[in-house]
């Protein structure tokens, strides 16, 4: 994209045209202070829910990544994740230097525009790493999510117990409620979800409103606040993540991070991951993994009949979630949208989740 010079540093390019040499110069230079970007060029361009690109890049002096990755929001969905509170979410986490002891792209720069409602990222191109990024038709091994489990534990016990008080840098991250936000979006399109996945769905699920789904859901994130507070990834879906040659698993897309009970994220990752035959085989085991593999702080524990019981009641969240996504259009396939609603409706009637939400209380 040529020599050009002239975008500030701290301004979020409008048009991935408009990124020079000089501007992603600044962009990297806390990790490679050396490098001067000669060129820049659009290898790939993806601008749908987010904004995003993928550049190449090539240096007049010093080095540094051959490629990078760049997010930012699109116009047309942007009120939607203010509405839901994830606007801000991610640009400020990577700005706050929170440490995320999961495998995540390096983030090079991080920019958030309040006026303007926009943020970007520019982050490491996971695939110069050999990751493979993977969707619900691409599902995970069991081994591969036990290795994610485990990078969910590690989160989880590192800020067990997250408050503002414990992580003052952090202190902006809400509280999992079912606001009014999230239940007018998902009061909309979850009726139109359930009407189009009436021939892939249990009878069970078919069978239920839009109203009932959303008061199950709305009742589950509402006991989101009332168990052991700590950070998470809150939308840990199989689309979010990657798998290196090595086997482990890494996670993207940190913009609904949460504070809350460690289920949201276990049961929306662990059964969107699999297929329903592996999660149906292996479960209860991989439950059992994240426990043992979670560091608690002294006299605080989480015993096997209650973790499994919040797992039980987590299903919910993935059901009204996706029957959601594919009630919409535009924001993702339409294959992924029923792979991933046909998974989390079989485990919602086989887990019997209304019983385990009453049994939590809920």
């Amino acid at each position: 994209m040529g020599q050009g010079r002239g975008l500030n540093p701290s301004r979020i390019p409008l048009q991935w045209e408009q990124v020079t040499p000089d501007w992603m110069t600044a962009a990297i230079h806390t990790v490679h202070p050396d490098a001067r970007v000669g060129d820049v060029r659009i290898v790939t361009r993806d601008d749908g829910t987010n904004r995003r690109a993928r550049l190449g890049l090539s240096y007049a002096a010093g080095s540094g990544p051959e490629t990078v990755f760049l997010k930012a929001h699109a116009a047309g969905h942007r009120i939607t994740h203010l509405r839901n509170g994830n606007l801000f979410n991610e640009a400020r986490l990577f700005q706050a230097g929170a440490t995320l002891p999961v495998d995540h792209p390096l983030v090079y720069k991080s920019i958030v525009d309040y006026l303007r409602l926009d943020f970007l990222l520019v982050m490491e191109d996971i695939k110069q790493r050999g990751a493979d990024p993977r969707d619900a038709t691409t599902p995970m091994t069991v081994d591969q999510v036990a290795d994610g489990l485990r990078g969910l534990a590690r989160l989880h016990s590192q800020y067990w117990g997250f408050s503002r008080r414990t992580h003052p840098k952090l202190g902006w991250v809400q509280t999992w409620k079912p606001t009014k936000g999230w239940q007018a979006g998902l009061g909309k399109r979850i009726p139109i979800g359930l009407q189009r996945g009436a021939d892939i769905l249990p009878p069970q699920v078919v069978r239920m409103s839009g109203a009932e789904v959303l008061g199950l859901w709305t009742r589950y994130v509402g006991t989101l606040s009332k168990q052991a507070m700590t950070l998470l990834h809150g939308d840990a879906h199989i689309g979010n993540t990657y798998v290196l040659p090595d086997g482990s698993v890494g996670f993207l897309d940190w913009q609904v991070i949460r504070r809350g009970g460690w289920s949201q994220d276990v049961g929306y990752f662990l059964i969107g991951a699999l297929t329903e035959d592996d999660r149906r085989k292996h479960e209860r085991a991989l439950i059992e993994e994240y426990r043992q593999a979670l560091t608690l702080p002294k006299g605080q524990t989480l015993s096997a009949e209650d973790a499994w019981l919040q797992y039980r009641a987590s299903t919910i969240y993935g059901l009204a979630i996706w029957l959601s996504t594919l009630g919409t259009d535009g924001w993702q396939a339409r294959p992924i949208c029923e792979a991933l609603s046909q998974r989390y409706a079989a485990a919602f009637v086989e887990l019997e989740t209304e019983a385990a939400l009453a049994a939590i209380g809920a």
